[in-house]
């Protein structure tokens, strides 16, 4: 779905504790969009010391881990005038905010 040069850039990911997991002192990161969303979930639990996570973006679904970064981020490639523009549909399919992809983890299912 993306494009080479899209795939190339870097994405901001903020990462955001839900329930009982516990707080990250590294939030933030970069990483490149054409990694595998399956990099943020190792990295996730890595840190945190775990086998498995739930994770989840735009805080309602679990994404597959083969799929591109950017393309999670960008799904519509609009700029931000667009976005304002184009709010209600850019609302329901960039799942990117604010510059960064907002990326929420659980220990236990926390969203659908």
């Amino acid at each position: 779905m993306a494009s080479d040069s899209s795939s190339s850039t870097k994405v901001v990911i903020l990462l955001k504790h839900a329930g009982d997991a516990p707080i990250l002192k590294q939030n933030k990161f970069k990483i490149s969009g054409s990694e595998k969303f399956a990099k943020v979930i190792d990295f996730l639990c890595r840190q945190l010391h775990r086998e498995t996570m739930f994770v989840f973006v735009h805080n309602s679904f679990s994404p597959n881990p083969d799929e591109l970064v950017t393309d999670l981020y960008n799904i519509m490639g609009y700029t931000r005038l667009e976005a304002a523009i184009y709010f209600m549909t850019v609302f329901l399919l960039n799942f990117g905010f604010d510059g960064k992809l907002v990326v929420n983890y659980a220990n236990t299912m926390a969203w659908g």
